[in-house]
C-alpha cells in the first residue's frame, strides 16, 4: 500500500478546487507538499492553509504546465528541496464544450496542450528522478468520466482526458519494475469553481436553459473534499482505477458490460444537450 506519511507529494492545479482539496487530504495523511499552479494568489492561500494545518510546504511555486520550459525550471526548484518526489499528482486542466462547428482551433489546441501535454511534461521532468531513487512511488492522473464516455459536447475535453488514460495505462506496466504505482482518476461531477468556467463554445452562459443545465449538474455534484478523500484512499490501497462518485462507477460498468444502454444514454444526452442551441453558430476564425 502507499502511505502519505513521510513522503513528499507534487499537485498541481493546487490553487483551488480539487487540487487544493488534494494538497490538504494529502497533507493531513502525513505528506509534504510541492505545490504548483498558475494562479499565484491561490496558490499561495493553499500553502498558508496546508502549513496552518501543520504540514511542510516545501515549495510553492506558479508554472504554466502546459509550458514544457516553466516545468523543467519547477522541477529544478523542487529538486533542489528534495532528492526525488515520491507520490506526483497531476490534477491541473481545463474544461472546453462545444459541437464541432463552433470550437476554434485555439480552443481544440489550449485545451490538449494544458490537460494532455500537461501532465506529459510533468511525468518527463519528475518521473525519471523518481525512478532513479530507486524508492518506488506513486503516479496520479486525473482524467474524467470525459475520458470514459462519449459525452456530447466534450471531444476537446476527452481528446484530452482520454489521451490521459492511455498514457496511464501503459504507465502502470511500464512503471511497475520501478516499484511506482499509478491511479487513473475519473471524476464525475463536481462543484468546484471550474464550472462556472467552463468554455463553451458559441453558446450564451447566461441563457435561461443554459443556466437550468448548469444547475442540473450541480445537482448531481460531489464536494472537491469529498472527491479528494476518494483518489487518497485508492492511492492507498493502490487502485489504478479510482471513481470518485458511483454514478460513474455504474455508467463505466454498462458500458463495458451493457454497450446497448450506454449507446442509448449517449444519445439521449446528445438530444438533450442540442435544446441548449438556441442561436445560429458563432465559430470564428482566430487561429
Amino acid at each position: 500500500m502507499t502511505k502519505f506519511g513521510g513522503k513528499s507529494c507534487l499537485i498541481t492545479g493546487a490553487a483551488g478546487g480539487l487540487g487544493r482539496s488534494t494538497a490538504l487530504a494529502a497533507a493531513a495523511n502525513g505528506a509534504s507538499l510541492i505545490l504548483t499552479d498558475i494562479d499565484a494568489e491561490g496558490l499561495q492561500q493553499t500553502a498558508t492553509l496546508a502549513r496552518t494545518a501543520g504540514a511542510t510546504v516545501h515549495l510553492a511555486a506558479t508554472a504554466d504546465v502546459s509550458d514544457h520550459e516553466q516545468v523543467v525550471a519547477l522541477a529544478a526548484r523542487a529538486h533542489d528541496e528534495v532528492e526525488s518526489v515520491d507520490i506526483v499528482m497531476n490534477v491541473a486542466g481545463i474544461a472546453t464544450w462545444g459541437t464541432v462547428d463552433r470550437l476554434t482551433h485555439t480552443q481544440w489546441r489550449r485545451t490538449i496542450d494544458i490537460d494532455l501535454m500537461g501532465p506529459i511534461h510533468v511525468i518527463e521532468e519528475f518521473l525519471p528522478p523518481m525512478i532513479a531513487a530507486g524508492r518506488g512511488g506513486h503516479l496520479v492522473n486525473v482524467s474524467s468520466a470525459a475520458g470514459l464516455f462519449g459525452l456530447p459536447w466534450h471531444a476537446p475535453y476527452s481528446a484530452g482526458k482520454f489521451g490521459l488514460r492511455g498514457v496511464s495505462e501503459v504507465l502502470r506496466f511500464d512503471l511497475r519494475q520501478h516499484g511506482i504505482r499509478v491511479s487513473l482518476v475519473c471524476p464525475g461531477a463536481m462543484a468546484t469553481p471550474m464550472v462556472d468556467r467552463v468554455d463553451i463554445a458559441g453558446v450564451d452562459r447566461t441563457a435561461e436553459a443554459v443556466q437550468r443545465a448548469m444547475a442540473l449538474f450541480m445537482r448531481t455534484a460531489v464536494t472537491p473534499e469529498a472527491a479528494a478523500r476518494s483518489i487518497v484512499r485508492g492511492v492507498e490501497r493502490n487502485t489504478y482505477l479510482v471513481y470518485t462518485s458511483n454514478d460513474i462507477r455504474i455508467g463505466h460498468w454498462a458500458q463495458r458490460y451493457f454497450p446497448p444502454s450506454y449507446h442509448l444514454a449517449m444519445r439521449g444526452l446528445n438530444w438533450a444537450m442540442s435544446r441548449y442551441i438556441d442561436q445560429p453558430a458563432t465559430r470564428t476564425t482566430v487561429r
